[in-house]
């Protein structure tokens, strides 16, 4: 199996931590070797790294939330994409906060003497790049990628979770040249690398699509394409139809569409 854990892959995880103890937790939990934490100081901070940043779960500080808070709790319903979790001590008088997050389409409470231990198993199976490679663990059969060597690029390129990644780093991830890699994934009747890796990045833009907080512009800033032109043109030639139209496609609509013919490009 290639390694696929590096800076571009680190799950991105946005905390919101007004309290000592909170920011103990986070630090004790989510160690910045294993994941990017980027902390905000308001809530539009919060909104603004979410609509630059692929972002893979937030965390909100509850434990005694101002106006402010609730303004950053309240986008879990704008970014649904990423789920969010409450910190709090959860005493008696938090249950009004408790449910107030349920309402805003919070995933959990994170516990403070309770949940240390276990708050990473808590976030990481809901997470967004967790969620993308589990459901897309395997090539999908109409691409036909059936080879080890494509099951293992397949796997790479879905670890980036549509962050972009060159035929170069892939190369180098699955131990060969570049052109060794291009040639030989492209065998008859299976899409060659660019496509495959363009198809990838648009099913990250769809479920993108589909939170209300972002808009066309955005995705195109978080999954780093030229503009949103660039995005549109890519959009077009790989499934034919528009970004607008995305957000009301599944992944396996789009997957059949590329299918259908538009699975070469020159290499």
């Amino acid at each position: 199996m290639a390694s696929t854990t590096n800076g571009s892959t680190l799950p991105s995880l946005v905390v919101h931590l007004e309290r000592d103890r909170a920011r103990a937790l986070v630090r004790a939990a989510f160690p910045r070797r294993k994941w990017k934490i980027i902390t905000t100081r308001s809530a539009e901070e919060l909104e603004a790294v979410f609509r630059r940043v692929l972002v893979d779960a937030a965390l909100i500080d509850l434990g005694s939330p101002g106006e402010d808070t609730w303004k950053a709790a309240a986008f879990a319903a704008e970014f649904p994409s990423a789920p969010f979790f409450a910190i709090m001590p959860l005493r008696p008088t938090d249950s009004p906060a408790a449910a107030r997050c349920a309402g805003l389409g919070f995933i959990d409470v994170i516990v403070e003497g309770i949940d240390e231990n276990t708050a990473r198993d808590l976030v990481n199976p809901h997470a967004f790049s967790t969620r993308f490679r589990h459901a897309l663990i395997e090539p999908p059969p109409a691409l036909g990628l059936t080879t080890p060597l494509q099951k293992t690029a397949w796997e790479v390129i879905v670890a980036h979770s549509g962050r972009p990644v060159t035929t170069k780093e892939l190369a180098k991830a699955v131990g060969l040249s570049r052109e060794h890699l291009s040639r030989n994934f492209a065998k008859p009747g299976a899409p060659n690398l660019k496509r495959v890796i363009d198809l990838v990045r648009l099913i990250a833009a769809a479920e993108l699509a589909k939170n209300p907080g972002h808009d066309i512009r955005d995705i195109a800033r978080i999954l780093d394409f030229a503009s949103s032109s660039h995005l549109a043109v890519t959009t077009q030639r790989i499934f034919g139809t528009r970004p607008a139209s995305l957000a009301r496609l599944r992944t396996i609509d789009l997957i059949d569409r590329f299918a259908q013919g538009r699975t070469r490009s020159r290499t």
